[in-house]
């Protein structure tokens, strides 16, 4: 032990003086340096195959958190509750007295964290503990905030994927430039002493470090999500923003390359950006079933655009990476992706990612997935929340350096889409499911859609109370420890400031009565790339019939498949008519009438404040491209020069 604090003294690398405390005074601690250490730490051993993560917790007993089995191809920990097999949206507290919209963590519970805090320190004190060192971020362009993991040794699992997401470092690569700017303390029994046995996620913002104190094994809200609340914390003092988005440059068959930033909240299709087309075996490609008829509409693409993936969740877009030439640039914030592969249900279904996981170079770690010790775990094999209905949240963590094509260098973004997890729309039972095949956004749009970023349906990532719900400010606001306007600011200033960055609303799940998945994401993709920078002609688009959705399309066709009109248009649908998509377009409109209020605050921007107001007056599709004009004639103009054309 002795030996550790010399070796990080000689580096000077200089620990919290709570981390060094905890350190030395604990029972003892196991520095980890790989990610594959911690897969042997994860079933108690090198020759371990199955390990129980169990607690002696107070008035309970003896709780088992999770069954951790080794297989062939990694680790696969199940919880043995259903609840905490997906991330609960109310988990965060701020505890510090910094400014931040948040809940603070003596409102919510009726004390000062201190004495929780102290409580928590005396416990891990108790235990034998894993530690590591991170970096949360980018290393490699040196964005993004380092760290140290403190988590009891049994939750060895727990304890892997953050090393996996978030890249783990060695002693021996520390240095005097490695600032500890922010920790995890990991106390799993919490939940059920302090929490009711719910999840939760406490954030305290000191001068110089992030604390994020984990009270579940879940590692979502804490070792992913909580860790993107640093980099935001980190991005709002120095007025940049780390996107929810995937990322990918897409290649087409004549050699142009189009790369898509893809936003959206939870299940809002991120990961499926990444993903490639599956063919029927007659070699079409489906867009859609009808749930009422089973009608099936198909048509055929010769070949595919290939793809380079950037980001699959968080993407970076720091000020020193712009160029100031009218487009966004961006970067990976993560060292792995926590993939969820619910539309992944029988072999098949997405072969690119189960040939990366069935056979992988280095240890995965897999989530809710049933598999045996010394087994294969399959994506496709979905534990059971109850019999007969599978966990809707089945992950795999992949480090992004073994995903084929991967691209790791800073991209310049061509398109930014906003996915939206829509249900069914009918005249009967009318919905917002009334988004077609895609939409082109004038910015003003774009910045609302992002400003209200709706949950959506049916959403498998967490645990959902129903009904459309917000998740806020670029749909990363869950995550976020600050303050809702800020955000909301740097949001509209990127979009100004990169006028040639083009806009599209995407559905996926259902168009009106059509059941489509991530198809019209995907059909986006390849659609755009084939077309390159080329505008859309003048009639191949109008003003939807609700502007919330900005453009529609008159139609639409990929080489030489033309997409049904009824694709474009929900309300061409016999099934829905102008009946079920204008009551279906109310609710949207409530929605934001809903959300929208609460950024009308007086450090809001002027421009925002004007786009927030024709909105809740009504505004038609071209207001809102004369606020922010689609159209840039490389004026470049900033933030104060919109706000200051009125």
């Amino acid at each position: 032990m002795s030996d550790f604090f010399k070796t990080i003294e000689s580096k000077g690398v200089k620990l919290p003086a709570d981390v060094e405390n905890l350190l030395r005074s604990c029972k003892g601690f196991t520095v980890f340096d790989t990610h594959e250490q911690l897969a042997d730490a994860a079933v108690g051993g090198k020759d371990g195959r199955v390990f129980e993560v169990k607690y002696d917790v107070p008035g309970k007993g003896e709780y088992t958190e999770a069954i951790v089995n080794r297989v062939k191809n990694g680790i696969s920990a199940n919880y043995l509750e259903p609840y905490m097999r997906r991330r609960d949206p109310g988990t965060m507290s701020v505890a510090d007295d910094l400014p931040s919209d948040k809940p603070r963590f003596k409102d919510r519970y009726g004390y000062e964290f201190d004495s929780l805090k102290n409580e928590t320190f005396d416990w891990l004190k108790d235990q034998e503990l894993a530690i590591f060192f991170y970096y949360a971020g980018n290393k490699e362009h040196n964005v993004g905030v380092g760290g140290i993991a403190i988590a009891p040794a049994n939750a060895g699992f727990f304890a892997m994927g953050l090393a996996m997401l978030q890249r783990i470092t060695t002693v021996e690569e520390l240095d005097s430039s490695f600032d500890v700017e922010s920790v995890i303390y990991v106390a799993p029994t919490f939940r059920h002493t302090h929490f009711e046995g719910k999840q939760a996620v406490i954030h305290n913002r000191t001068e110089k470090v992030h604390e994020v104190y984990s009270y579940n094994l879940y590692p979502g809200p804490s070792a992913k999500k909580g860790l993107y609340g640093a980099l935001l914390n980190k991005g709002e003092k120095e007025n940049w923003i780390t996107a929810h988005c995937s990322t990918a440059a897409v290649i087409s068959p004549y050699d142009s390359v189009t790369t898509f930033m893809h936003e959206g909240a939870s299940g809002g299709g991120k990961s499926e950006m990444l993903q490639h087309i599956v063919r029927e075996p007659s070699g079409e490609i489906t867009i859609g079933e009808n749930i009422q008829t089973k009608e099936k509409r198909a048509i055929n693409l010769p070949i595919f655009c290939s793809f380079g993936p950037v980001t699959d969740d968080m993407a970076l877009c720091p000020n020193e990476l712009q160029k100031d030439d009218g487009k966004l640039r961006v970067l990976d914030a993560e060292n792995a992706w926590f993939i969820r592969t619910d539309s992944v249900n029988e072999y098949g279904d997405d072969p690119t990612l189960e040939k990366l996981t069935i056979n992988p170079p280095t240890p995965l770690l897999f989530l809710n997935i049933d598999a045996n010790p010394d087994s294969t775990a399959l994506i496709w094999d979905h534990i059971e929340d109850e019999p007969g209905k599978r966990c809707p949240n089945p992950r795999v963590v992949v480090p992004r350096d073994i995903v084929p094509g991967v691209v790791h260098k800073p991209v310049t973004v061509d398109v930014r889409s906003f996915g939206v997890r829509t249900p069914p729309c009918t005249r009967e039972n009318p919905n917002y499911g009334i988004i077609g095949l895609f939409h082109v956004l004038p910015p003003a749009l774009a910045w609302l859609w992002r400003l209200v970023s709706p949950r959506g349906h049916g959403n498998p990532s967490i645990v959902d109370s129903g009904g459309m719900q917000s998740e806020g400010v670029g749909s990363y606001w869950p995550f976020a420890t600050g303050k809702m306007v800020p955000h909301a600011n740097m949001l509209l200033d990127q979009i100004i400031k990169n006028p040639r960055v083009g806009y599209a609303l995407v559905p996926n799940q259902h168009i009106g009565v059509w059941k489509v998945g991530f198809k019209p994401q995907m059909l986006m993709r390849e659609y755009h790339t084939r077309r390159g920078n080329a505008k859309l002609r003048r009639d191949q688009y109008q003003d939807a019939r609700c502007s919330l959705l900005g453009y529609e399309l008159n139609y639409l066709t990929i080489e030489g498949s033309k997409i049904p009109s009824r694709f474009l248009k929900v309300y061409k649908q016999n099934e829905v008519g102008t009946e079920g998509y204008d009551a279906g377009a109310e609710i949207l409109f409530d929605f934001f009438k809903k959300e929208l209020p609460k950024f009308l605050t007086p450090d809001l921007s002027p421009t925002g404040r004007r786009i927030i107001e024709a909105c809740l007056n009504g505004a038609s599709v071209e207001d809102y491209s004369k606020i922010i004009p689609m159209s840039y004639q490389y004026s470049f103009m900033t933030m104060e020069d919109y706000d200051n054309m009125f």
